[in-house]
């Protein structure tokens, strides 16, 4: 319990745990289609970020930096909801994309299925 007699799981005050690296995994999905359009990872900065300003707001792993998807692209995340899961080490944004939300120009970065030990597009 929190001092103000909240806690992580059953409070209303947000606090993420993050990882050993300062990073929080979040899911994005498709506010209209429910489709899951990419699985990405936010330190703090770009919680606040997101929350801020209804775009959303990641940070990059392999490059070590904070990026706002779509900046280069114009394929922005508008954010319509934001969910945290029952320990709050996970997020779940709904958004409406501006385009494609794949980096490889596909609607979802989850465009392909694993069959029989191969991959297919999931058409």
């Amino acid at each position: 319990m929190t001092k103000n007699g909240h806690d992580r799981e059953t409070g209303n005050s947000l606090q993420p745990k993050y990882d050993s690296n300062g990073l929080i995994t979040a899911v994005v999905s498709d506010d209209s289609s429910g489709e899951l359009l990419m699985l990405a990872h936010m330190n703090a900065e770009a919680l606040q970020l997101t929350q801020d300003s209804g775009v959303a707001h990641f940070f990059s792993r392999s490059r070590q930096c904070l990026w706002k998807k779509g900046e280069t692209s114009g394929n922005i995340l508008s954010v319509t909801e934001m969910r945290i899961d029952c320990d709050q080490d996970a997020l779940w944004i709904k958004a409406v994309p501006a385009g494609p939300a794949c980096h490889t120009g596909q609607q979802s970065c989850f465009y392909r299925k694993i069959v029989d030990g191969k991959l297919e597009l999931v058409v």
